[in-house]
């Protein structure tokens, strides 16, 4: 058995929302393998001549990896684009299949839909979703289905305009969720997987000027935790399956530090697969907070911060065992691997060099 992680990087200069610029280090898909006994990390090979390849999804059946090019022109016109490769099941190499546009600028996320048969694509900058049907050998046919949000929030700066930021799905596969940054909501789609549609049917609306960002959803189908980029909190949510609505029961904090006056926005969210512990990430802290679930209320209680030991820690996961977590520190070239104790604290175990890592995707094959 293997852990192998995927990497996603930025390989070319990207504005962002806040207007900053980064320059991209990266050459394209980067390949590690952990090992799970003592937690150590090394580099395999890459896949170069992929441009900004910042987040990654592999398919249910570890054949395809589907990868955004985080961009705002494509093929002569405002969109971003995904490619699609396979993975070679002796080498676990990857051989680039075809690449699509996604109708949207600046493509941040990608997922693949609950049958297997489309993925689901993310615009931030422009704000919209997409969806791609997978043919059998793998590759992407032209989009089925596009939708551009409408929309804006309070914050003058960072929501003049809808900025979809990723997608989720139900437990039973019957919806889609998709935080919007500029709108303050999370936003409710119906699947129609047979003909590729998605159609909005609902929308929870956060605090103004909240931000939201990503959501996860606890093992027992019964919660769903939201993290906010902007104020810097995490939203329990309480979710009704008959028509894919949400409702608040808690907001906590990511960032507790008293001392701490600087800059902080909210980045990721990961659950372990047990359901025991969540985490969140801080850009500019550079640390991450643990919270504990409570399985029957789905309510967190605080347990500690983690000094993610890099700057602007963009991307983790929790592997699919839930003894890591590896961070993907964007700004300071590193992945970082934390062992997960009986508590739910982190103890550092290892790091090594990543050039400007996005996304960071672990899996077992």
């Amino acid at each position: 058995m293997k852990e192998v992680i995927f990497v996603g990087t930025y390989t070319q200069p990207i504005l962002f929302g806040t207007g900053q610029i980064l320059e991209g280090k990266g050459k394209g898909i980067y390949r590690y393998e952990l090992d799970l006994e003592s937690g150590m990390i090394r580099q395999m090979d890459e896949t170069p001549d992929v441009v900004n390849p910042s987040y990654l999804v592999v398919s249910p059946d570890h054949r395809f990896l589907y990868a955004v090019n985080e961009l705002k022109e494509f093929e002569g016109k405002k969109s971003g684009s995904v490619s699609a490769f396979s993975i070679d099941p002796d080498t676990l190499g990857l051989t680039f299949l075809n690449r699509r546009a996604t109708f949207g600028t600046d493509p941040c996320h990608v997922i693949v839909g609950p049958s297997n048969r489309q993925i689901f694509v993310a615009n931030f900058m422009s704000g919209s979703e997409c969806v791609l049907p997978v043919r059998e050998d793998g590759s992407l046919e032209e989009a089925s289905c596009f939708v551009q949000h409408e929309g804006h929030s309070v914050d003058p700066k960072r929501q003049m305009g809808p900025h979809a930021h990723s997608t989720t799905f139900s437990p039973d596969g019957r919806f889609a969720f998709a935080p919007d940054l500029g709108k303050d909501m999370l936003l409710t789609y119906t699947l129609d997987e047979e003909h590729g549609k998605i159609t909005q049917s609902a929308e929870f609306q956060t605090k103004p000027g909240a931000g939201p960002r990503h959501c996860v959803f606890h093992p027992n189908g019964k919660y769903c935790y939201l993290t906010n980029e902007m104020d810097c909190t995490i939203y329990t949510l309480l979710y009704h399956e008959q028509d894919g609505t949400f409702e608040l029961l808690q907001s906590v904090p990511l960032l507790v530090d008293d001392q701490y006056s600087g800059p902080n926005s909210g980045a990721d969210i990961q659950i372990t697969p047990d359901g025991k512990f969540l985490y969140g990430s801080n850009r500019g802290h550079n640390s991450l907070i643990g919270y504990a679930v409570d399985p029957e209320t789905g309510l967190l209680s605080f347990i500690g911060m983690t000094d993610g030991r890099g700057g602007v820690p963009r991307s983790f996961a929790v592997d699919p065992t839930g003894q890591y977590v590896i961070i993907a520190n964007q700004d300071d070239d590193n992945l970082v691997v934390f062992r997960v104790q009986e508590d739910g604290s982190l103890e550092y175990v290892t790091e090594c060099f990543a050039p400007t890592p996005v996304c960071v995707k672990p899996y077992i094959f």
